[in-house]
């Protein structure tokens, strides 16, 4: 049987805030928050735009949650970001007690594993969902900024 609302599907919807943010010059990175298969946050990065280096897509969408969940913890919520948390957006994670992490693209150098930042005991982490598409968006977004200057 098929599940049409697996992490592939989320993660998915994820890439299309990417997209959002590469065509607005932000870094294309997307984030959805989920709870119960319903899509309660979509964001991406608005650090250019508000000229505020906290304005990552997870924070953006940890925010939209909050409001819509009208409570800070999101224990039966599931964050997909289509690049590995650096460790601010991992740290706010583990405020909100997310329930699960998904990501596409692992970043070895400003990721929360390779920092060994600490998630919430409870937090489950899956990685590798469409990490092609996650990382091609990324060397696109970078590629063409290089060229362009």
């Amino acid at each position: 049987m098929i599940q049409p609302f697996d992490d592939t599907y989320f993660m998915k919807k994820a890439l299309q805030e990417a997209e959002t943010a590469f065509e607005k010059g932000e870094v294309p990175v997307g984030a959805i928050i989920v709870h119960k298969n319903q899509i309660i946050a979509r964001a991406h990065n608005l650090t250019e735009t508000l000229n505020d280096v906290t304005a990552h897509a997870e924070m953006q969408a940890f925010t939209v949650a909050s409001d819509f969940l009208g409570g800070k913890f999101m224990k039966e919520c599931v964050l997909y970001v289509t690049l590995e948390p650096c460790q601010m957006c991992a740290g706010a994670s583990y405020w909100t007690q997310i329930g699960k992490i998904v990501y596409g693209a692992s970043e070895p150098e400003r990721g929360f594993v390779n920092l060994k930042t600490t998630l919430h005991p409870k937090t489950l982490v899956i990685h590798g969902i469409l990490e092609n598409e996650c990382s091609q968006i990324l060397k696109r977004f970078f590629f063409e900024k290089r060229n362009l200057n």
